[in-house]
């Protein structure tokens, strides 16, 4: 697919819309809106019972998701958000008190309150400070302590677009021994990701967002080493070895992430996820990056000759990934004025973040800085 193509899959474009909100929600492409109505129609009367297609969706959508995060199908589950999939898996390791995790002051609260919800186990919570919209691998390095037993970060941070470097940081709890989680909800469908080079032993994200796909169908990646850890608190009918021997009651967990996967799945969202990685695999994972990262320089450059500092400004392209957000007064105000120009944006914490995707244009960006311009 060449972009051209990829562009016709979205029709708010030809209704003079300028979508920059991927960061919250994407929109769902024909493609999607097809296979759905596809969906809706089998289990309305022609395929009611449609389990096998829907198992297959489901195998095709972790194959797809293996290949962007070089890593196996077999140590992928879903989830229907990342809230439940990081509160599931911590809550299964044994914790002692005094054991430490090192978080940072700019995370999401999804990556937050899980960890926080460990305090009565006498876990303590670290936080590193950031520095202008920035979270070092360096500054987490300073924090660590002989009790640190889990870092987690975003990344990409969901206010600032800040891109932490993973894999030095990965390379970090490598050599201490530490745990290493990512939230990587607002990197997914954005940059390329190396799970197991990077030491990850959970990765996190959804479908609904840079995925254009559906709200409640998320993933996420588990290390076979952070498995054989967790105790597993939460397992159903379909977590063990042999589910369809019914009345047997053998609670044999499967050994690969299926495990995680309790009961019936969200398989409308799968259907959906598995037909927005078409698009992705199709147009190629180093092209959708290679567009998200030209954009969002492109759009940093703009703002700043027009005046209009973001909050990331010279920083390298390594640590740049779709998100662009500015401070301004009167940012309520100018939010709304956008809306009603058409530009879908995000208002966070007094400022605005902007999300274009890969598919987005720089015309379209040049549109926006100048009714910012105006304002």
């Amino acid at each position: 697919m060449n972009l051209s193509d990829v562009r016709s899959q979205f029709p708010h474009i030809n209704e003079n819309k300028v979508y920059f909100n991927h960061a919250s929600n994407g929109p769902v492409s024909n493609r999607v809106k097809e296979r759905l109505f596809e969906y809706i129609e089998e289990r309305n009367h022609k395929m009611i019972l449609n389990f096998e297609k829907s198992l297959n969706a489901s195998q095709n959508a972790k194959n797809k998701l293996s290949e962007m995060f070089s890593t196996s199908p077999d140590r992928i589950a879903w989830a229907d958000n990342v809230s439940n999939a990081i509160s599931g898996i911590v809550q299964g390791i044994k914790w002692h008190s005094g054991d430490r995790i090192i978080l940072n002051d700019l995370e999401f609260p999804s990556n937050v309150y899980p960890f926080l919800n460990l305090k009565p186990l006498g876990v303590k919570i670290d936080f590193v400070k950031s520095q202008n919209g920035i979270v070092n691998a360096d500054d987490y390095e300073k924090l660590i302590s002989p009790k640190t037993k889990l870092i987690a970060v975003s990344l990409v941070q969901f206010l600032t677009g800040y891109r932490i470097d993973i894999k030095k940081l990965g390379d970090i709890c490598r050599q201490k021994e530490i745990l290493f989680f990512v939230d990587g909800i607002q990197g997914g469908g954005v940059v390329n990701v190396d799970v197991e080079e990077s030491n990850i032993d959970l990765f996190t994200g959804g479908s609904h967002k840079w995925f254009m796909g559906l709200q409640g169908a998320s993933y996420f990646v588990i290390s076979k080493k952070l498995q054989d850890l967790v105790h597993q608190k939460n397992v159903g009918w379909t977590s063990v070895v042999d589910p369809w021997n019914l009345l047997d009651y053998n609670l044999t967990l499967r050994e690969d992430a299926e495990r995680y996967q309790n009961g019936t799945l969200n398989m409308i969202g799968i259907t959906a996820f598995d037909e927005s990685l078409n698009l992705f695999k199709e147009f190629g994972m180093n092209n959708v990056e290679s567009h998200v990262l030209s954009n969002t320089k492109y759009f940093i450059d703009k703002l700043n000759e027009a005046g209009l500092k973001p909050l990331l400004n010279n920083v390298s392209a390594g640590n740049l990934a779709g998100i662009v957000t500015i401070e301004t007064e009167n940012s309520k105000r100018i939010f709304l004025n956008l809306e009603k120009k058409n530009i879908s944006c995000s208002l966070r914490e007094g400022m605005i973040r902007f999300s274009p995707h890969y598919y987005n244009t720089k015309e379209e960006i040049d549109l926006v800085v100048e009714e910012l311009i105006i304002k």
